[in-house]
């Protein structure tokens, strides 16, 4: 199934963990959620593993290193090394040293795990947009208590013509006390202010994707993630399959409207999916059947039959939305269906 023509979550008679060589996990929302371990996280990571399986861990945050990562996924019960940590902050870094001289220097706005980054590729991180033979500006997450300066300070140097490069730009950001503005918000201050447009080489463009596999040197790689719009887009881009756990900010109504670049390979409800395999959707006739479920497009509604695993119920109904939907969003009531399964 190509990526363009998918209409329905893929069957796989294999468990995951053993179709696909290494796990492109993303953090938040699947592996952890508000500083702790999702449910049957660790022990399925573990099983994973065990069973062959190459984990990697993908975050478009900026902010932290790998080995602070790494160390923070260790006190979950979850043993990381930093190696096995790639960030928004090494693929950006990768980008800028593409195109700028080595040794070059580059004012930072964000925080340690850019500096790291930037060192790593040769780069020298720098503070002030007055220095001399400045070659870039990089900005990525720095934390709540990032000073307003700091904007300031990236404007200035993009006024003077010194090209701009962000780690990320998503809007918001989990934390303890509920979401709050993200990297692309920051982004967006510093954008208002120079009219500039960044390279961007966070999820879901390229450069995260290539950096991924590079450091990994996956061959079958499977994208695992809670977002639509960052995970899963960037699978797409990345042309290589997907699975979307229903862990995180994803819910089953944006699920049935998701265009086709937002459309997974698999679903699942959690990390468990990685263990099995994946039960087929099969079309017979309107009908689209999973389990012990039938759905179908009825007149301006999803109507949903049977009963059985609700998460098979969430796959005939995907099968339903996005064939009447094809290349757009699915537009039919979902809430009654919805309502059956408790999604």
């Amino acid at each position: 199934m190509t990526r363009q023509s998918r209409t329905s979550p893929a069957g796989s008679e294999r468990s995951l963990h053993q179709a696909y060589d290494t796990a492109l996990l993303d953090l938040d929302g699947v592996v952890y959620a508000g500083g702790e371990a999702v449910a049957y996280a660790a022990e399925s990571l573990a099983a994973a593993r065990a069973g062959g399986m190459h984990l990697a861990y993908v975050t478009n945050n900026a902010l932290r290193t790998p080995g602070a990562v790494a160390e923070h996924l260790g006190e979950l019960g979850i043993p990381t090394e930093a190696g096995e940590v790639i960030t928004s902050a090494q693929a950006v870094a990768r980008l800028i040293s593409e195109q700028v001289e080595p040794g070059s220097k580059v004012l930072v706005i964000g925080g340690e795990g850019l500096r790291v980054a930037l060192r790593e590729r040769g780069l020298v991180p720098v503070e002030s947009a007055d220095e001399e033979g400045l070659a870039a500006v990089v900005q990525g997450y720095g934390g709540p208590d990032l000073p307003w300066s700091r904007f300031a300070e990236a404007s200035y140097a993009i006024h003077r013509g010194v090209p701009w490069y962000a780690s990320n730009t998503d809007l918001t950001i989990p934390g303890a006390r509920g979401i709050g503005p993200g990297n692309g918000a920051a982004v967006e201050v510093v954008r208002i202010a120079t009219g500039a447009e960044p390279q961007v080489a966070g999820k879901p463009l390229p450069p995260m994707h290539r950096e991924t596999v590079l450091r990994t040197g996956a061959e079958r790689p499977l994208v695992v993630g809670d977002r639509l719009d960052t995970d899963i887009e960037g699978a797409f881009n990345g042309e290589v399959d997907s699975l979307l756990v229903l862990t995180g900010v994803t819910d089953a109504a944006q699920l049935l409207r998701a265009a086709p670049r937002h459309r997974p390979t698999y679903v699942d409800r959690d990390l468990r999916g990685l263990l099995t395999g994946q039960p087929e959707v099969v079309a017979a006739g309107e009908d689209f059947r999973c389990g012990g479920w039938s759905a179908v497009a009825g007149e301006g509604v999803l109507e949903l039959r049977g009963e059985g695993d609700p998460v098979d119920g969430l796959r005939a109904l995907c099968a339903a939305a996005w064939t009447q939907a094809g290349d757009g969003s699915c537009a039919l009531d979902a809430g009654k269906a919805l309502a059956r399964i408790g999604l």
